[in-house]
Order: C-alpha cells, then structure tokens, then sequence
C-alpha cells in the first residue's frame, strides 16, 4: 500500500473530518429541493408501518427523521459523534421516538443476517473504501424481499467532472476532503446486480449528479 493509499484509508475511515463539518453540514440547505422530495416519496410507496429500517451514514438524522412515521423503527448509524449529537437533538424537538442513533462505521457493523426489512445509505456509497464489499454486506443484512435504498453521487458518468480524479488525492492528502470514489451509474448498477440485488426503480434527475436506486433482494 502506498503513503497516498493509507491517507485515503485513514480520511475515509476516520471521524475527525466529519465531526469538524457537522454544524456547517447541519446548516447547509437542501440543493434541489424537488428531487429530495421526489426521493422521498418513492421511499414511501415501499415503506410499510411493520418494518425494521437500517440507514448507513445518516449524517444529522433529516431522512430518517422524515421516514420515522412510516415504518416501525429505524437504526440510523453514522460514525460522526457531532452528526448524530444535531440528529439526535432534531429526533428530540420534533417528538421522533423510533429512531435509534448508534455511532459506527458500516464496516464495523455487523447485526444477525436477515435483521431488516430495508436499508438505507444516501450520499455515501461514493465514500466507502470498499463499495462492492458494502453493498454484498447489505444484501446479506436484509431479509428476503427486502430493499437498498441509495442515493449515489456518480461523477463519472459525466466528462466535465474527470479533472475530479486528479484534484481529490490532493485534497484528501491536505485533509481538505474525505475519501470520494469516481463511480459511475454503471458502476453502482453492475455492483449491486453482482451482489443477487435487482434493480426495481432508477431515476437520477436530469439536472443532477446523484442517481437514486431501489434495488430489492430476491424473496
């Protein structure tokens, strides 16, 4: 492994960046309002008020906060102690009793296999070190049936982003960025298919640069 490899390993894996950007990340609005909704939406028509929900990388709580209403309980995980200290308090003020806020990398986490009805990782595939490996953990965390929900910034799927993959080392060097894998819709497809997953709904909004997936484990 390279010295660049461990700082990628090291950036991606610590806290220390999210924590240091939790409040300016809690203040920062939604960029497309409409697409947020939309996703939210669509999530709903597959929620059910018996399910047991895992969100990954729940940042400050707002999705799973949203969604709380909609499903039985949600495990929301994040590895920013800061993150999930605003989550917790939006969870207080606004009555949320059924999500639970739990500090941990989905890499350390490990539940029984077949613990839950839907998972949930917006914004993070494209942060993990070890993507494919996240999503085959997923697949054999959900019961059958049962749904990945994602949200992914894919970058490669358009060329005026390619200067990204010479900037982001650098960055992640100086600690200026975490780790962000260039992926692409294809990628993120072929990866999940490659796990047993099938795709059951995909849209990415035509402005945008995050595709949003339902893909379900065979029942």
């Amino acid at each position: 492994m390279t010295s660049l490899d461990q700082a990628e390993v090291r950036m991606s894996a610590s806290p220390k960046f999210w924590d240091k950007h939790a409040e300016g990340y809690a203040k920062r609005p939604v960029s497309d309002k409409a697409a947020y909704q939309k996703k939210l939406e669509i999530t709903r028509d597959y929620f059910r008020p018996d399910m047991e929900v895992l969100e990954f990388g729940c940042g400050t709580g707002s999705t799973a906060i949203a969604h709380a209403p909609y499903v039985k309980h949600i495990l929301a995980t994040d590895i920013s102690a800061k993150m999930l200290e605003i989550a917790r308090g939006k969870a207080e003020a606004g009555g949320v009793k059924n999500v639970t806020f739990s500090q941990t990398a989905i890499d350390d986490f490990n539940p029984d296999p077949e613990s839950f009805n839907a998972v949930m990782g917006h914004s993070i595939l494209h942060l993990v070190e070890d993507c494919d490996a996240v999503i085959s953990k997923v697949h054999k965390m959900l019961k059958p049936g049962g749904l990945f929900i994602s949200s992914t910034v894919c970058l490669g799927d358009s060329m005026k982003w390619s200067w990204f993959r010479f900037v982001a080392p650098l960055g992640r060097l100086v600690g200026l960025m975490p780790l962000v894998r260039v992926l692409s819709t294809k990628n993120l497809v072929d990866s999940l298919t490659g796990a047993g997953f099938e795709i059951d709904h995909q849209w990415k909004p035509e402005k945008g640069i995050a595709v949003f997936i339902v893909a379900k484990k065979a029942g």
